[in-house]
């Protein structure tokens, strides 16, 4: 059963358009309160990044969970993995983001968290999706209206709680690094966290005006870390997301380590302090350079769709405990309920502490095989992942690259889009292949 409004990842859209308006935030959070509060009144935690947007959408769910009889708490700008922590510190029955993440400021969006801090199930969406699709949804009785307040010490509370997370010996005296908030959510909450351990800190993407947002800066686009990281002697750099769930980091050379660099040296280092559960799991677009590391070191390793929610249900599956994608988003369960890039980046650290070396040491038993994307448009309608002549190219790279590369053919989730990936040991040579398999697919289309 497809959801009709929830994507894998919460509503989300243009601002202004269909269904980023206040008239159907509002509807939201009416639909929400029916399904989930009650005559005692549910409790809701809502955060938010720092797009200018965001107040008008904070202000409509306000009035909507009200309305449907539930007391909105009000975070202000938070980290989405802050607002799942907070729902589970206040014992609330829902928490909400209203953040587009990585997107430019004129995109928005509206996620749950379950009273657990995970995302909401399934089941849950389909019944509140049912009550959006009513021309009316009746309010509850005016005695049962919720009460909404400004939870005014979340920053710090959460603060602390990433501090909690690493080990209470260890200080970061003596390291300098680079911080890129992506004039995001964690522009005032990570300064804070790496200052208080002893780190000298110097920030970039921490001047957030409404429109910024990752604009040049953050995991998006990091060269801003790197040449900040180069210019001032740095150790490392850090970079996150505009809503904090993702972290990229460089070194002090200026060399940028994504998500699978990070999980390899966090895989490892739990696994050498028997703190490992299982496995690790990737996903579609893992490099094949980090799958082939773990099984060389008996670390045991799995994909899953591209997509945090299905790292999530994987681990879940399998009682495994880590998981990550390329993009930064990396989901440490022994920490957190979802990925959050400040944990991340405090648990990439820890292994530098633990092991006394610095993160090119640490990452240097990982070689990356080169990878090309290619982003086909479609027609409408058009499902070329199934045409025959595609498989048939499909099968003879794969086929050429023997057991030394892949290829990936898969259809965009949020555009009329075909993304052909092919990884492999020449990069020349990768970059061919792919081109291959996109120009049977563009034959296809201009037909």
């Amino acid at each position: 059963m497809n959801r009709k409004y929830f994507g894998t990842d919460g509503v989300r859209g243009r601002v202004g358009q269909f269904p980023i308006t206040p008239n159907f935030a509002i509807k939201l959070g009416l639909a929400a309160g029916k399904v989930l509060g009650n005559k005692s009144g549910g409790k809701v935690i809502i955060g938010k990044d720092t797009r200018l947007s965001g107040y008008m959408l904070e202000a409509a769910l306000e009035a909507g969970f009200t309305a449907g009889g539930m007391s909105p708490v009000m975070l202000g700008p938070m980290p989405t993995p802050a607002v799942a922590y907070l729902t589970r510190a206040f014992r609330a029955d829902l928490g909400v983001v209203i953040s587009a993440s990585h997107n430019p400021y004129y995109d928005n969006g509206i996620k749950f968290f379950s009273s657990q801090g995970t995302k909401l199930p399934d089941e849950i969406e389909f019944e509140i999706e049912k009550y959006l699709d009513l021309d009316e949804i009746p309010l509850v009785s005016a005695s049962d209206f919720g009460r909404a307040y400004r939870q005014e010490d979340a920053p710090g509370r959460y603060v602390e709680f990433c501090k909690s997370t690493f080990a209470s010996h260890m200080k970061l005296d003596g390291l300098t690094i680079v911080l890129d908030c992506a004039n995001g959510a964690t522009y005032h909450i990570a300064p804070l966290v790496f200052r208080e351990l002893g780190a000298k800190v110097i920030c970039i993407g921490d001047e957030p005006n409404g429109v910024n947002i990752n604009d040049n800066v953050g995991s998006t686009h990091p060269d801003a870390m790197v040449a900040k990281v180069l210019s001032t002697k740095a150790d490392l750099g850090i970079a996150f997301d505009g809503d904090g769930d993702r972290v990229l980091m460089c070194d002090s050379h200026g060399r940028i380590l994504d998500g699978d660099n990070l999980l390899y040296i966090i895989a490892h280092d739990t696994k050498r302090r028997g703190h490992l559960n299982g496995g690790v799991v990737g996903t579609l677009m893992t490099n094949l350079g980090l799958e082939l590391a773990f099984k060389r070191d008996h670390i045991d390793f799995c994909r899953a769709k591209v997509g945090d929610r299905y790292v999530m249900e994987t681990l879940l599956e399998k009682n495994w405990t880590l998981g990550g994608e390329n993009s930064g988003h990396i989901i440490s369960l022994h920490h957190s309920t979802t990925g959050d890039g400040i944990i991340s980046a405090l648990q990439v650290l820890k292994a530098c502490m633990y092991q006394d070396k610095s993160l090119e040491e640490l990452s240097c038993g990982l070689e990356m095989y080169p990878q090309e994307l290619i982003n086909v448009r479609l027609t409408a309608g058009v499902d070329v992942t199934l045409d025959e002549k595609v498989l048939n190219e499909v099968q003879a790279v794969e086929k050429e690259l023997g057991d030394k590369g892949r290829v990936l053919l898969r259809k965009s989730g949020t555009e009329p889009l075909v993304r052909v990936m092919v990884e492999g040991e020449n990069r020349d040579d990768v970059h061919a292949k792919a081109q291959r398999i996109a120009d049977v697919i563009i034959h296809l289309t201009d037909q």
